[in-house]
């Protein structure tokens, strides 16, 4: 088994995203499978605020919250405490050899970790060996050749490219998004369902803040470090990312239109078309001016027992085998 490290580290500007997460942004796919009494491990919880959030969603089943980096359970546990929750077990673990015996948990779920370790497929195995038959297995991963913004700086495909190679040659796969549904097979799973999300940050507010953070991290991060010891690029060549990053952060190009259906200007209807009695439609897939949207894959495994046969996935399966645009996601 190959070696990896972290890419990211564990800065603030890190954990300023990951203190973000919540399981309704980061684990919807998941939600529906969740009730009262499962049993769940998470793995790379890091901060535990989407491990809070399920334990608050399987109460009274049991949340065992695993992490590689000892450091940053304390932050689980803090959180898990703030909200009075007693469900919540923190331990160090690595996931290609997890100290649980077979048929541990009803859910076993990782957000954004395959794409770090060494060995996905058998870090896949040993989530699928402590999982429950019948159980489930969920796995959420970027994919960062899927990442889109408008305006487009030179820098910030300069940005892109640095990190894929940086994440590479530190054993990981950046792109991981992509390859879920083909690691999941590889590691034995039958029961597949694939899905795609995206985060998709467009106010100024938003931008403000998803822009700072990235340009934080690309700086002052591990990730940096390793950049730069690893000779992939220089500090100046990190601070003109940092410069792109922030510069799309405060970019006016004009009002955002991130709609489904257009609105016309000030809300105003079109001459001769009836306004429809039910809210403006929400945007859900094309990114709009001034916008970073970032594509997740979501699979979701169903941990059997023998030997099913393979069942054939539809559309959205064949679909996952290569990333949309995130106008399509």
């Amino acid at each position: 088994m190959a070696d990896a490290v972290y890419t990211h580290g564990h800065h603030e500007s890190v954990l300023r995203s990951h203190r973000w997460r919540t399981a309704d942004n980061s684990a919807a796919y998941l939600l529906g499978s969740l009730r009262p009494g499962l049993d769940v491990l998470d793995v790379g919880c890091g901060p535990g605020t989407i491990t809070a959030d399920l334990a608050a969603l399987v109460a009274p089943g049991r949340v065992t919250a695993v992490d590689a980096a000892d450091g940053v359970l304390a932050q689980a546990r803090a959180v898990a405490a703030e909200r009075g929750l007693d469900n919540v077990v923190c331990a160090v673990a690595d996931v290609h050899a997890l100290d649980f015996p077979d048929d541990s948990f009803d859910v076993v779920h990782a957000h954004q970790v395959l794409q770090h370790v060494g060995d996905p497929v058998a870090a896949l195995r040993e989530m699928r060996r402590v999982c429950r038959p019948g159980g489930v297995v969920a796995a959420r991963d970027s994919d960062y050749a899927a990442f889109a913004w408008y305006p487009e700086p030179p820098a910030l495909e300069e940005w892109r490219g640095l990190y894929r190679r940086v994440a590479r040659a530190n054993g990981g796969e950046p792109d991981a998004g992509r390859r879920l549904l083909s690691w999941a097979r590889q590691a034995g799973f039958t029961d597949i369902t694939p899905s795609a999300a995206v985060w998709c940050f467009a106010t100024p507010e938003e931008r403000a803040w998803w822009s700072a953070l990235w340009a934080d991290r690309t700086t002052e991060s591990g990730y940096a470090r390793l950049a730069v010891e690893g000779g992939h690029t220089t500090p100046e060549g990190l601070a003109a990312a940092a410069g792109a990053w922030r510069e799309w952060g405060v970019a006016r190009v004009g009002r955002e239109r991130g709609r489904v259906v257009h609105r016309a200007a000030r809300g105003d209807p079109l001459p001769g078309v009836r306004r429809p009695n039910y809210p403006g439609p929400v945007w859900r897939s094309s990114a709009p001016h001034c916008a970073s949207a970032s594509t997740t894959w979501t699979p979701r495994w169903r941990s059997t027992s023998g030997s099913p046969a393979v069942r054939r996935c539809g559309s959205s399966a064949a679909a996952s085998a290569s990333p949309p645009s995130a106008a399509s996601c």
